[in-house]
């Protein structure tokens, strides 16, 4: 069976889309994960906020620290879990990744989010929200900017249309490369490499089934990305999605203390044990230029084209 055919055999429906975020909403900025640099920060993430016509409410504990995280676990759960439960928060924007989130997913109230969806932007760290609220709530997620970063042109047209307009936030990839041509029908699914492998064997880890996997990363030495594709293509993972679509890693350094291998052929390594179709490239990631991906909305890869469209 050719890849292109194996693809469109199981896609999956959408998730429920939370509301969009038009003129006006309310939007809490909260730190799950690891702590802002200052106020500065801050400062920033309610200038993103009100740039997009919305109004900051900031979270009490948004500048808390305590080690590497930003506050204790019961003050970041706290802040995220009353902007679920709050009628009047029509989006929650993580303020920063690092580490944490996944320390949260146990005590989040998933009924809350069941009962009245609404956004959630963030990216890196916040992968284990995503695909928390997926498989406990069943409501898509936008992995996104965080709120204290600089948002590019690129980059907040593209969030503009995927949690404003609810259009196609996607597109072309620049200067994509093929792995594996053909085309690919499923749900968005993914986020931070190194979040979904430490997802395994929980009960939050996505359903990968028919989906169009997205991922990147950052800081981590080419070794450790293959030893973490290598964990998703033991788990059996790779083999039930219809599509890959690879993108920034940032930082990653090919060379070690025992040798050198290029990321390009542990990518290919990857797309030639899932045997569909893939891409490389993609604007995803720690990088200035990003897409926002609605996680858990249906999306049409074409690989040979270089194009990711959500529907």
């Amino acid at each position: 069976m050719s890849a292109t055919a194996r693809s469109r055999t199981h896609p999956r429906t959408s998730l429920r889309r939370p509301p969009l975020l038009g003129a006006g909403a309310r939007v809490a900025l909260v730190s799950p994960a690891g702590p802002l640099r200052g106020a500065s920060d801050l400062e920033r993430a309610i200038g993103n906020v009100e740039s997009m016509g919305w109004e900051p409410i900031v979270g009490v504990n948004v500048l808390a620290r305590r080690g590497y995280f930003a506050g204790s676990d019961e003050e970041r759960l706290t802040d995220i879990d009353r902007a679920l439960r709050d009628p009047g928060i029509d989006g929650v924007w993580c303020a920063r990744g690092g580490y944490g989130a996944m320390r949260l997913l146990e005590s989040l109230d998933y009924a809350a989010v069941a009962r009245r969806p609404k956004a959630l932007l963030g990216f890196s760290d916040i992968t284990a929200l995503h695909a928390a609220i997926e498989t406990r709530s069943g409501v898509a997620t936008f992995h996104a900017p965080t709120a204290r970063g600089v948002l590019s042109a690129f980059s907040r047209d593209s969030l503009q249309r995927a949690v404003v307009h609810g259009t196609d936030p996607c597109g072309t990839i620049a200067a994509p490369r093929v792995i594996r041509g053909g085309v690919a029908e499923g749900r968005l699914a993914g986020g931070n490499l190194a979040l979904l492998v430490a997802l395994l064997g929980t009960p939050y880890f996505p359903v990968l089934d028919g989906a169009i996997l997205v991922i990147e990363d950052i800081g981590e030495a080419v070794y450790r990305l293959d030893r973490m594709l290598t964990q998703l293509r033991l788990a059996g993972a790779l083999s039930r999605v219809a599509g890959i679509v690879f993108g920034a890693f940032t930082d990653c350094p090919e060379t070690s203390e025992d040798g050198v291998r290029r990321l390009d052929e542990v990518l290919d390594e990857a797309a030639r044990a899932a045997g569909v179709p893939a891409v490389a490239g993609a604007p995803v990631g720690h990088i200035d230029e990003q897409w926002t991906l609605p996680l858990g909305l249906t999306a049409t890869l074409d690989a040979t084209a270089g194009t990711l469209h959500v529907h």
